[in-house]
């Protein structure tokens, strides 16, 4: 016989705080989202009259995108950024997981080390200059590869894929090798289709990791060609004349203040990302409990 329990009055109280709480919280997350989409597409006019601070705008424009796609920068910053993410997000996956799944094994030869060695790296580092003169020397200075290789893994994220390995059942590889299947055709056939969540979540964590690294492009490149768009946004806002960035006229932007061109370039960059995740919320939080699959 099922307990049908009635609220009470504080119950209802509590709940009233407890939602009007992640109704503050949400909005504060979201609003400077909202402001910098609605300031890009606000007149001047309409700014200058509002003092600077519009929340919903009389009329729109679409004039500062038309003025960042007038250039081949943003599109081509935005090429380079897709090929980088996509790319790296692919080459830290299989690194990771190639790292990961040994790993997992308690009866690796040699896997305490090489695991103290792992952790000692989250630790400890060589620092910037000796990272740079090893980017130099091995020739991937001003190619994308820069902005790929030298964070191809993630120590942190190999060890949360590698306990998501542990946590599997030893019973279904097993299986697995009963039926003919070596290490490498267990990986892919069994235990990577079991793995969606943790993949899934780990490529969200390296894809945006890549999509809003900047600072990768400052150091590795001087080829305003390969720089991606986190760097040209990065110098839209240090540098005093936008135009100058985008390698357009300045009569064009007589009408447009730099403010609301940085705003539409931010909205531009953010975009792909806002797009993705909604795909990959469900793996993301799965991939979360990763001691659920065990008892």
């Amino acid at each position: 016989m099922s307990i049908i329990l009635k609220k009470t009055k504080s119950d209802y109280i509590v709940d009233f705080f407890i939602y009007a709480s992640m109704t503050l919280f949400g909005l504060a997350t979201l609003f400077p989202l909202y402001y910098v989409f609605i300031m890009s597409i606000t007149p001047i006019a309409e700014v200058l009259r509002n003092g600077g601070f519009v929340i919903w705008p009389g009329e729109m424009t679409l004039e500062a995108y038309k003025y960042i796609f007038s250039s081949d920068r943003i599109p081509n910053a935005l090429k380079i950024t897709i090929i980088v993410t996509l790319i790296g997000t692919f080459l830290n996956l299989m690194v990771t997981m190639f790292l990961a799944y040994p790993l997992s094994k308690k009866f690796l030869p040699g896997r305490n080390f090489v695991l103290i060695g792992i952790v000692f790296t989250m630790l400890f580092s060589g620092g910037l200059i000796p990272l740079y003169l090893i980017v130099r020397a091995t020739g991937l200075l001003n190619t994308i590869w820069a902005l790929i290789i030298p964070g191809l893994v993630s120590s942190f994220n190999m060890l949360i894929m590698k306990t998501y390995f542990e946590n599997l059942p030893d019973e279904i590889e097993e299986a697995a090798k009963v039926d003919g299947c070596n290490d490498i055709q267990t990986l892919f056939r069994i235990v990577l289709p079991l793995s969606m969540p943790i993949i899934a979540t780990l490529g969200l964590f390296y894809g945006v990791t890549h999509w809003n690294a900047y600072f990768g492009g400052i150091m590795y490149l001087t080829d305003r060609a390969l720089m991606p768009i986190q760097v040209v946004l990065r110098n839209m806002i240090v540098t005093p004349s936008v135009s100058t960035e985008l390698g357009v006229n300045m009569s064009e932007l007589q009408q447009l203040p730099p403010e609301t061109i940085k705003m539409a370039t931010v909205v531009v960059a953010i975009i792909p990302i806002l797009l993705v995740y909604p795909f990959l919320q469900k793996y993301f939080v799965k991939g979360m409990l990763l001691g659920s699959i065990k008892g």
